[in-house]
């Protein structure tokens, strides 16, 4: 933040989970059964409205975080969280409904797992990392794919036309997805080995912070 333009205030972590970003991150928590039960019952339209309203939550709360001097060390771990199970959950629901290629949950759940691995094999945790635009525009093309498949059940819609564009969407994100991260992995494998040599120990959490926090 540009501190020479005296107008906004600098944002500044927090303690309190009690935030108003927190509450909008519970709430993409509740909305994810909600979206699984009308996918079940083939309610795709009202799916369809409450998956926007699910992945618009991502953009509210960091937003109100930031607006609001709201950031918290909680928020930090719980909107990643929420992120990922909430995606997670939205592909398989889609996949096990007919609507998108069992492919879809190998290259979104696989690299997950093993970058999770990863990490807790190197950190015994999981580092802070900051999120690249790479991770952030693979988000940003699954989260655009999966309403679209929606789209394609609507009545007025060309199916094949739209479900063509929605899989195109997805395939992107999917392999954005791979590609990001094999990046968050690089960077994580790069991050310890610096703190090794400043003699930093990566499992140790006080010391994870230390090295972050400085760069």
């Amino acid at each position: 933040m540009n501190s020479e333009s005296g107008n906004a205030p600098e944002v500044t972590d927090s303690d309190d989970w009690l935030t108003i970003p927190n509450l909008v991150t519970f709430v993409r928590f509740l909305l994810v059964p909600v979206f699984v039960w009308l996918m079940f019952h083939d309610e795709y339209w009202d799916a369809l409205i409450t998956l926007i309203v699910l992945f618009s939550t991502d953009w509210i709360d960091g937003f109100l975080a930031r607006k609001l001097n709201q950031v918290s060390a909680v928020g930090k771990w719980l909107d990643p969280l929420a992120d990922r199970l909430s995606l997670w959950v939205v592909i398989i629901t889609i996949v096990l409904s007919g609507l998108a290629p069992l492919w879809l949950v190998f290259a979104l759940v696989v690299p997950d797992l093993v970058l999770a691995g990863l990490m807790l094999t190197v950190y015994a945790g999981t580092p802070q990392m900051q999120v690249t635009m790479l991770g952030k525009a693979r988000t940003a093309a699954l989260m655009l794919g999966a309403p679209l498949l929606l789209v394609a059940e609507a009545p007025f819609a060309d199916a094949d036309l739209w479900c063509a564009i929605a899989t195109g969407v997805l395939a992107v994100g999917a392999g954005g997805h791979i590609v990001a991260c094999i990046d968050y992995a690089a960077q994580g494998i790069r991050a310890a080995h610096k703190m090794r040599k400043t003699g930093l120990n990566p499992r140790n959490k006080m010391d994870r912070e230390k090295f972050f926090q400085s760069i």
